[in-house]
Parts: structure tokens; C-alpha cells; sequence
């Protein structure tokens, strides 16, 4: 006899309506001796169906978890009692539903979990029971995971192990001996095994940990909706500790008990029903247990969800930006009544409560409110409490407290807002010498810093559709604030000392989290986020009472945050001019310390894969050349030959005596001015080592070399100049696996090139020897042949690729003066993409002479400086055209 339990009565209504599944029509056809595995998969299909319609048409997640919870019981019962027929001689048996299948909510393509508990040693015919039970589950097409125990067994599992006892709490018996449950249940009963507070303690640290391979945030781009910080599994959480403590299922006791309001619980259902939906849309439209939800399947939910675009604001968005708002919530719920049963069930005797001030005091380590009415008699106190949080090192806010603060957000107001001891409250909290992330982490968690800065508020949740933003705008912020005061701890100052050592003579740090908090408090509301956040910036400083200079300084870096990055990634930094030109707009030293610090700050809260070594030393490059450009004044123009001539005497220092200085005079003089400009001393001695000690029979010559200052791969290739030597070379750079992150070519006046490539490797950089000579002697090979390579093939575009298509813009830039034209190039980012370019060139009939290699997530933003072959800047527009055309069909944009 099938029995059952559900949080909520099945509608039978609805399942007469729909027929959902008619078990006496399947026992008959079995009966009549219709084959068993096909009848009830194809029931199972059918079943899937109507569930699937019945969503679509609006049924509650909850119906709809429920119903497919109920159906695969009866399937169960039918396949337990074909097999009782099959091999009647079964010792006592129990099937009992575990996990999420054990409370009797089963989502479309969740794991059904069994237990098959048993009195003793399996008899012959019990194992070939359980056997053919489980294989014709799996036949029928039910994923089924299953443990098969005795009572013992079990209880010696659950004590060593948390989750084990967790499945048993959710236990719910389906078929088979009842007695042998009841024993069961009545053994796994506190304080037998995992007495509540050692539950309450691992089941803690197991949510800390799992939110930790989260990276701390539910506001990924791409979320778990069942094991990210504030989703279904910290849902789960709560009701495990509520079965273990109160011995009750129901999250509805949690009111009774002075747990949650009556409105929080409303709140903490409706996101369970939400995120149920959006698991239940998850599972039909992958047609498998899939709980990420990825690009790929945002922009069909959306649809799903009934969103619509809107000029400048995604349906995708939309819904995406719900699902923040609702994890957000859920999160704060999550920790209120976490704190409860901490508060509850591990009181302890030792905790010292003490008095802050008049309004707060500490209990344990937690801060709370004297009395219950502090917010609404003194709103300021919504300020002070996070100020007292980093003073006093306390590690958070009681749930009583929370809740109070929570019921009170709408005190804070234009009043509020324009209160000069507000002001000063909030700058005091941006000058604390500790905490600050952690308080500013609070006050967005709780509403408070959307509630006070409402430009703030309207970026909470807001997603950033593209390839290469991981997170939401709002936690992206508080990362870069986050990264700004990692550089002021002395623990990490090993990570990044030069930035750590700048930002420890930085008085006045205040203002660069303020450019935090407003550099991209402009997005999602049209045009140019860096204007409209520039301006909300400057109001507010001024509004705070900061001096003119400060609050132009932070709206200037606000308006220019992505300024230095452009530079660095897509200009050629070695060349005065555009040095100049960035020393032009910083304008002083105090405004490129600033202004570096949030560079580095925004690149590494974007994305963890972005930043690497070869960023943060463009960046360092960069800063150090306008540096010396200040210093020397910015009207004082750069006198080329003798910084040249100091580059020579600094490079034949390095090559020491023994080389031989005719030959490098000789190597120098073919070399044209460009190329001591673009090349430190370092570089250059090397380039002229390798070539001088070339002899005509090692032509081409191509050497490998780690560099561990910029913490990548050169290559260096030296050979006579031919049609197909660019292809050639970035066709054998590609079929390496190897990925050019920047190139520069140089034609000498005897007819020689010099290709100069920094490469990394997809694992990183390649520091072997013996790797680094089987990569020359490769490249030596295909240059050798002269052979025109094969034309790159089509790239497979990834699944992200597919989600964001990045279109080709190819734009043609004529500088006044420049002997080069160059191209601007925004593309997908694929290996071999210089390949690419490289046979575009050659059908052209135009040279390479430089090329910027950026990478953004997955965009390709690449400049490249060209000729014609007579080394003249590109005017003719049918060869420009011609460029385009090719470029547009080799990356199938045409």
C-alpha cells in the first residue's frame, strides 16, 4: 500500500481534469501482459508533458513540484509490485523516499533519492529484488539515486556523516515494512545522533563553505539558483534545523515560534515559489537537472516569465534583475533566522553583554539595539550602528536589531538625506581605519546605502549583459571598494606592492571610495554611465562638504575611470606622443595615483579571469611613463636622438665586451628610429645578441624566451621579408596553442623582418626550457618551408559566444602626421584571430608594421598600424575597402 504525505492536499480536481496519470489503467495493461518498461516510460514522458503545460499555462511551482512527486510514487508502486510478482520471495523490505523526493517536492528533472532499508543479511533473492528494482527505475527513464542499508548501517553513517543524517530527516516511507521506518525514525531522534546544536553548528559551516565556492556573493552573472548564497538550498537549510530543533516540517511554525513576522514568512515563500519557477522552467527547457542559469537559457525564461524589451532596459535584465531583489531578500532571511537559532540553541553562558553607547550595547559579539523603538525615536541610529560595527570589531547585527532596522528604512528620506550629521555619519564610515567593506557590504545587503544614495539603489541587482562583467553592477562596486582597501592591509601588501606602497601615501582615501561607489552609478539609465555619474558624484560631495578640490577630483576620476585601461590596452605606450597626450588629460601626479589605484581596482572587481600579470604591467607602464612625462613637464617636448643615444649607451652596457660592436652598429643603423622608441634596453639587447650572433645559415632565426618581468612568452623572429611571412608565423603561433597578446613588427632597410610577439599559453606561461626550444624549433620549421600556410578555419563559437554575439566593427583612423593608417578593430575574441588579419592583409596588398592586442572577457579590442608595401600610410579607399571586406568574411561577418 502506497503511502504519502505532502506539505499541501494534492488538488484532486486538477488531476481528474488533466489525467495526469490513471494508475488502474496502467496496472491493467500490465496485467494483460503489456511490456512493463515502455508502458510506464512513455507514462512518465506523457506526465512530463502535461506537468510542462500545466507551468506554462501558470500552475504553482509548488502544484507542480508536488504533483511530479506524486506521480513518480505511483510509478513506484506499480514497479514494486511487478516485481514482488516477478520474485515473490522477498525478505522484509522498505523503500523509503529521501531528500528533496522525501518531502515530496520533486522538480521536473530533480534526482529521486531511495533507501531501501532492510532487518539483516540480503538473502539471494533480495539482492536480485533490488536489482532488477533499481535497473528497471533507471530503464523507465527515472534518475535514481539509491543506498540500500540496514538500520545500523544507517545510524553509523549519519553520525560520521552531516548530510547523510540531513537525507534521513527528510525520510518519508512509500512502501513496504512500516515498522522498520518507525524504528528508523525513532533512532535519528535527538539527542540520540547530532544533537541540535551540533547539527546547528555543521550545518552553518557547511552553508559558509558552500557559499564560499561562490565567491561570497549571490550576484554572479550566471547564478545557481539552488546552491548560491540566498538560494534554494539556504531555504533548505533553515527548514532542516527547524525539523531538528521544533521536530516540525513546516516553515509556517517558524511564525508561531517568534521566528519570522507574518510578512517574512509571505516574503520567504513567495521567493521559494519564485525560485522553484524558475528551477521548474530550468529543468523543462534543458530537459535535464540543470539549477545554473546560464546565458543560454536567461533570454527563454524571460520570454517565459512574460518580460518584454524596453528601450535601454533587457527583458533578460528585467527578470534577471528580480531574481537579485528576490535572493537578496531571501538572503537577509537566511541570516535573521540563522542568528535566531544561534541565539536559541547555543546560548551560551559565557557571552558578556556590555553598553556601547545609549542606544546600542554588544551581546556576544553582536550588536544590538537597547530598546526596540531606537530607529524610529533616533534615525540617525541607521547610520551609527555601521559605524559601530567597524569601531568595536563586532561580527554583526542581532536579528531583533536587523528586523527593527529593516521595518524602519523608510526614515531615511530627503530630510534624512540632507541632515548634516547624516553627512557626517556616512563620510565617518568611509574614514573608519578598518571595516569598511564589511559595513558598506551590510548597508547594501540591508537597503541602507540604496536607501541613502537612491542613485545607489537603482543599480541594486542590475545585471550587466556581457561577456566579460561577472557580477551585478551593485557588487561589482563593493568589490572595487574591496580591492581598494585590500591594497591598505598590511597582511596583503605582497600581492601588489607598488600599489600598496602608492595608496599608503594617499591622505585623504575617502575619496577614492567615494569614486568607487559613483564610477559606474550611471548605468542602465542611457548615455554615457561616466557623465551621469560624474555629475551625481560631484552633487554629492559637495552636498557632504567635502573642499571643491576634492569633490572635482572624485567626480574627475569618476568621469575618467576608463581612461587609463583604453590607454594602456589600446594605444602603443612606448610612443612619446601618446604618453604626451595621457600626461595632457591626468595633469598632475596626485591625479594619476588616484586615478591608477581605481584602475586597478575596476579591472580586477570585474571579472576574477580578466586581470593577469601582462595587465597590471601595462598599467605599470603606462603610469610610470606619464610619471616621468610630469615630472620632466608636460610643455617640454621629448628630445628623440638622445633619448636614443641613451638607449644604445644603456644596451651596449648590457651586451658587455665580448660582443662585437661593429656588427651591432651595423644591425642598428638598419633599424629605423621607431624601433629604439618602442623598446627598452632590456629588449633591445636582446633582439641584438640573438641576431648578431646569428650566422646566415641559422636564417630564419626564432628564439623563445620566458620573460618573468612581464610574466609572459616572447617570441622573437628574424628572417627575409616575404609575402606570405605573416601568415606563416601567426598560423604556427596559433597551431601552438599559444595566444598573442601583443606584436611588433619591424622591416629593417636591408629587406629583413623582425616580428616581436608576447604570447601566453592557455595554461599560463611556459618557463621550460625544453618547451621553449621545441616551440622555436616548430616555428623555424614552418617559416623554413615558405609554404603558404592553410587558411585559419572556422572557430565553433562557444555557448557564452552564442549568448552575447559580439559584431565586428572594423574602423580606419588617419593621424595627423603619422606614417602609419590605423585600424580599429572589435571583434569575437578567437585563437588565431592575427591569422586572420594576417591573410585579410595579404589579399590587400598591405602591410603590418604594429599591432595592440586587447582582450576583454570575450571581445578581441585589437589596433592595428598599417602601411602599403611602399611603407606609405593607407589613403587608397578601395585597398581600406577591400581590408574591411576580407576581415568581415574571414570572421563570417560578411
Amino acid at each position: 500500500m502506497l503511502w504519502q504525505r505532502f506539505p499541501e492536499p494534492i488538488p484532486l480536481s486538477y488531476l481528474a481534469k488533466h489525467s495526469l496519470l490513471d494508475t488502474a489503467q496502467l496496472r491493467c495493461h500490465i496485467d494483460t501482459g503489456e511490456e512493463l518498461i515502455p508502458l510506464l516510460r512513455n507514462a512518465l514522458i506523457r506526465v512530463r508533458e502535461l506537468l510542462y503545460e500545466s507551468h506554462k499555462e501558470g500552475t504553482s511551482s509548488q502544484d507542480i513540484v508536488s504533483l511530479h512527486a506524486w506521480a513518480v510514487d505511483q510509478v513506484l508502486s506499480i514497479v514494486w509490485d511487478y516485481q514482488h510478482r516477478q520474485i515473490p520471495d522477498v525478505g522484509k523490505l522498505t523503500l523509503v523516499a529521501v531528500g528533496g523526493y522525501g518531502r515530496a517536492e520533486l522538480q521536473p528533472h530533480s534526482d529521486i533519492d531511495l533507501l531501501l532499508l532492510h532487518e539483516s543479511k540480503l538473502a539471494t533473492s533480495d539482492v536480485s529484488f533490488v536489482e532488477q528494482l533499481i535497473r528497471q527505475l533507471w530503464d523507465i527513464g527515472l534518475e535514481v539515486g539509491h543506498s540500500v542499508r540496514t538500520v545500523k548501517q544507517c545510524i553509523a553513517e549519519a553520525k560520521a556523516d552531516i548530510t547523510v543524517i540531513t537525507n534521513m530527516l527528510e525520510a518519508r516511507l512509500l512502501l513496504g515494512d512500516a515498522p522498520l521506518f518507525e524504528l528508523l525514525q525513532k533512532k535519528i531522534e535527538p539527542p540520540r545522533i547530532w544533537p541540535t546544536k551540533a547539527f546547528l553548528k555543521a550545518k552553518m559551516a557547511e552553508q559558509q563553505q558552500r557559499h564560499a565556492r561562490f565567491n561570497d556573493t549571490a550576484y554572479n552573472l550566471e547564478p545557481n539558483i539552488k546552491e548560491g548564497p540566498g538560494g534554494l538550498r539556504d531555504i533548505q537549510t533553515i527548514v532542516w534545523v527547524t525539523r531538528r530543533h521544533f521536530n516540525s516540517r513546516s516553515l509556517g511554525d517558524l511564525v508561531a515560534h517568534d521566528f519570522l513576522t507574518h510578512n517574512e514568512y509571505r516574503s520567504l515563500i513567495r521567493g521559494r515559489n519564485f525560485l522553484w519557477r524558475l528551477r521548474n522552467s530550468l529543468h523543462f527547457l534543458t530537459n535535464r537537472g540543470e539549477d545554473r542559469l546560464l546565458f543560454d537559457h536567461q533570454r527563454a525564461i524571460a520570454e517565459e516569465f512574460g518580460y518584454k524589451d524596453k528601450p535601454g532596459y533587457l527583458a533578460v535584465e528585467q527578470l534577471m534583475k528580480r531574481y537579485y531583489r528576490v535572493i537578496k531578500e531571501l538572503s537577509i532571511l537566511n541570516e535573521i533566522l540563522l542568528q535566531h537559532f544561534e541565539e536559541i540553541i547555543l546560548a551560551r553562558k559565557s557571552w558578556v553583554t556590555h553598553r556601547i553607547n545609549r542606544r546600542f550595547q554588544s551581546h556576544g559579539g553582536i550588536l544590538q539595539a537597547v530598546n526596540e523603538r531606537i530607529f524610529e525615536t533616533t534615525p540617525l541610529a541607521i547610520l551609527e550602528i555601521f559605524l559601530l560595527l567597524e569601531q568595536h570589531q563586532l561580527k554583526g547585527i542581532r536579528a531583533t536589531t536587523l528586523r527593527q532596522l529593516r521595518q524602519n528604512l523608510h526614515r531615511i528620506d530627503h530630510g534624512f538625506r540632507a541632515d548634516p550629521k547624516s553627512r557626517r555619519l556616512f563620510l565617518d564610515i568611509l574614514r573608519q581605519p578598518q571595516g569598511i567593506t564589511h559595513a558598506l557590504r551590510k548597508m547594501n545587503a540591508y537597503g541602507v546605502l540604496g536607501a541613502y544614495i537612491p542613485a545607489f539603489g537603482r543599480i541594486v541587482g542590475q545585471m550587466q549583459y556581457d561577456l566579460f562583467h561577472a557580477y551585478t553592477v551593485d557588487t561589482h562596486t563593493l568589490f572595487v571598494l574591496r580591492n581598494l582597501r585590500r591594497l591598505c592591509v598590511p597582511e596583503f601588501r605582497h600581492e601588489f606592492p607598488f600599489a600598496s606602497e602608492l595608496i599608503a601615501g594617499i591622505n585623504k582615501k575617502e575619496r577614492l571610495y567615494l569614486a568607487a561607489i559613483f564610477h559606474d552609478i550611471g548605468k542602465g539609465r542611457g548615455g554615457d554611465h561616466s557623465v551621469l555619474g560624474e555629475h551625481d558624484a560631484l552633487d554629492f560631495c559637495q552636498q557632504h562638504a567635502l573642499s571643491e578640490y576634492d569633490a572635482r577630483l572624485v567626480a574627475w576620476m569618476v568621469r575618467n575611470h576608463l581612461l587609463m585601461s583604453w590607454t594602456a590596452q589600446r594605444k602603443d605606450t612606448s610612443d612619446p606622443e601618446v604618453v604626451s597626450e595621457f600626461a595632457t588629460m591626468i595633469g598632475d601626479q596626485e591625479h594619476l595615483d588616484h586615478l591608477y589605484l581605481l584602475t586597478m581596482a575596476d579591472i580586477r572587481g570585474t571579472n576574477p579571469g580578466i586581470w593577469n600579470t601582462w595587465k597590471a604591467l601595462l598599467l605599470e607602464k603606462l603610469y610610470e611613463a606619464t610619471r616621468r612625462a610630469l615630472r620632466r613637464g608636460l610643455g617640454t617636448p621629448i628630445d628623440l636622438d638622445v633619448r636614443i643615444a641613451n638607449l644604445k649607451e644603456e644596451t651596449l652596457r648590457l651586451l658587455g665586451p665580448k660582443i662585437n660592436p661593429q656588427a651591432v652598429e651595423k644591425f642598428w643603423q638598419q633599424m629605423a628610429k621607431d624601433y629604439f622608441i618602442r623598446h627598452d634596453a632590456k629588449a633591445v639587447a636582446w633582439h641584438t645578441r640573438e641576431i648578431v650572433s646569428a650566422r646566415l645559415v641559422d636564417l630564419p632565426l626564432v628564439n623563445a624566451r620566458y620573460n618573468p618581468e612581464f610574466a609572459t612568452n616572447q617570441l622573437l623572429v628574424y628572417a627575409p621579408d616575404f609575402e606570405h611571412l605573416l601568415p606563416l608565423v601567426a598560423g604556427g603561433v596559433e597551431r601552438l596553442g599559444l595566444s598573442i597578446v601583443d606584436a611588433r613588427i619591424h622591416i629593417t632597410s636591408n629587406g629583413m623582418a623582425l616580428y616581436l610577439f608576447a604570447v601566453l599559453a592557455r595554461e599560463g606561461v611556459i618557463t621550460d626550457r625544453n618547451t621553449l626550444t621545441r616551440i622555436s624549433g616548430r616555428l623555424h620549421q614552418e617559416i623554413f618551408s615558405k609554404s603558404r600556410p592553410k587558411a585559419p578555419g572556422k572557430i565553433r563559437a562557444t555557448r557564452v559566444e552564442k549568448a552575447f554575439p559580439i559584431a565586428t566593427q572594423v574602423e580606419f583612423i588617419e593621424p595627423e602626421n603619422s606614417p602609419f593608417t590605423i585600424l580599429e578593430l572589435i571583434a569575437q575574441d578567437r585563437p588565431g584571430l592575427l591569422h586572420h588579419i594576417a591573410e585579410a592583409l595579404l589579399e590587400c596588398k598591405i602591410r603590418l608594421v604594429n599591432a595592440r592586442i586587447a582582450t576583454i572577457g570575450e571581445r578581441a579590442d585589437d589596433t592595428f598600424y598599417l602601411t602599403d608595401r611602399d611603407g606609405a600610410p593607407v589613403t587608397d579607399s578601395t585597398q581600406r575597402e577591400c581590408l574591411r571586406r576580407q576581415i568581415l568574411a574571414r570572421l563570417g561577418e560578411a
